[in-house]
C-alpha cells in the first residue's frame, strides 16, 4: 500500500530545533547544518490540505537537488548531500525576509489580480491589454514577504523592502541578479524538455558573509511550466495551456469553493484525486529531467529517514 509521510518528530544527533513548515520539516544540526525532511505534505493558497501526496516528497526532493546542481555555477547554494530520497541536507544559512519571485508570463494570481483591474504588482508596471498567459518583453521580479509560520506571504516591492531596511540595498541588487541568472538556466533546461518556464521563486540566505540560495528550486511546488508545444495555437486561441505546476490543484481548490480565506474548510480529498495529484508531480519529475522516476520503499519511512540520516550525520559531523 502507498504510503505518505504526513509529518516527522525526529530527535537527531547534535539537533538543536525542529521547525515544521507547510511542506518540509527542517531540522537544526548544531547551528552548523540543516536536515530538511521533504514530507507528502501539500498546501494552497498557504494552507495544508488534508491529505499527504504519497511520492510527492521524494520528487520534490529529488528534483530540486538536480536543479541546485545543475545551477551551482550560476549562484552558490546551500546543498552538501542528499541521504535519504526525502532528504537534504545542507548550510544553515540566515534567510532574507523575501522570497523572489520570477515571471515570465502573466498567469497565475497575477493574471487573477490584472483581470481585476490591477496594473502595477510589486511595483512592476503592466500595460493595459495583456491576456492571460501572454509572455512579458522580459522576466520580471514580483517579490512577496516570507510570511511567519501559519501566515499568508504578501506582495511587496523593491522600494518597500529598502525602505522597511529587510534588505540592504547591495544585497538586493545581488539576489536580483542570481534570480535572474537562475531563472534563465532554468528557462534553458526546460527549454531542452519541450517545456516553459513561466514563473518560480527562490529564496536565499546569508552565511559567513556569502549570500547562498536556499531550500528548494524549480520545483511543481514552487514554479509553473508550459509544454512548448502548442503554447502559441491555444494562447491566440484563449485556450488554456498544457501546464505542469500545482495550479491545477488551487483550481481544484477554487472550484470547491476554497480559496484560503478566514473561514474556510478545504474540502475532502477523494482516493483518486489524491492519486491524480501523485500522478501529476511525477509526470513533471520524468519530464523535465527525461529520467524514469524511481519510487522508493514506503514500507518504513520513519525508520527508513532517520536511519540514512542519522548515518550521515555520524559520519560528517564529528563528535556526534
Amino acid at each position: 500500500m502507498k504510503k505518505a509521510l504526513a509529518r516527522t518528530e525526529y530527535k537527531f544527533p547534535g539537533q538543536v530545533s525542529v521547525y515544521h513548515g507547510k511542506v518540509r520539516d527542517v531540522y537544526n544540526i548544531r547551528d552548523e547544518a540543516l536536515v530538511m525532511v521533504a514530507t507528502d505534505r501539500i498546501s494552497a493558497f498557504d494552507v495544508v490540505l488534508p491529505e499527504g501526496i504519497p511520492y510527492k516528497g521524494q520528487m520534490l526532493n529529488q528534483l530540486a537537488a538536480k536543479f541546485l546542481d545543475a545551477t551551482a555555477d550560476v549562484c552558490p547554494n546551500w546543498k552538501q548531500a542528499v541521504p535519504d530520497p526525502m532528504v537534504t541536507v545542507g548550510l544553515r544559512c540566515e534567510a532574507f525576509p523575501v522570497e523572489m519571485i520570477v515571471r515570465a508570463y502573466l498567469c497565475g494570481s497575477a493574471w487573477r489580480a490584472y483581470r481585476n483591474g490591477v496594473r502595477e504588482i510589486c511595483g512592476v508596471k503592466l500595460p493595459d491589454g495583456m491576456r492571460e498567459n501572454q509572455k512579458f518583453p522580459e522576466p520580471v521580479i514580483t517579490p512577496t514577504t516570507k510570511a511567519a509560520q501559519g501566515a499568508h506571504d504578501e506582495d511587496i516591492s523593491r522600494d518597500e523592502i529598502l525602505g522597511k531596511g529587510l534588505v540592504a540595498e547591495a544585497d538586493y541588487a545581488v539576489l536580483e541578479k542570481y534570480a535572474l541568472n537562475l531563472f534563465r538556466r532554468g528557462t534553458e533546461i526546460a527549454a531542452g524538455r519541450g517545456l516553459i518556464l513561466v514563473d518560480t521563486k527562490y529564496e536565499f540566505g546569508r552565511r559567513d558573509g556569502n549570500i547562498y540560495l536556499i531550500d528548494e528550486i524549480h520545483t511543481p511546488d514552487s514554479s509553473r511550466y508550459f509544454y512548448r508545444d502548442g503554447y502559441e495555437e491555444r494562447f491566440a486561441k484563449g485556450e488554456p495551456q498544457r501546464q505542469l505546476s500545482k495550479e491545477f490543484v488551487r483550481e481544484w481548490l477554487m472550484e470547491n469553493g476554497f480559496r484560503g480565506e478566514a473561514g474556510q474548510t478545504a474540502p475532502a480529498m477523494t482516493p483518486d484525486l489524491v492519486e491524480s495529484i501523485s500522478n501529476r508531480y511525477i509526470e513533471l519529475f520524468e519530464q523535465i529531467t527525461g529520467e524514469a522516476f524511481v519510487k522508493a520503499d514506503t514500507g518504513c519511512l520513519l525508520s527508513r529517514i532517520e536511519n540514512n540520516v542519522t548515518a550521515y550525520l555520524s559520519d560528517r559531523l564529528p563528535g556526534l
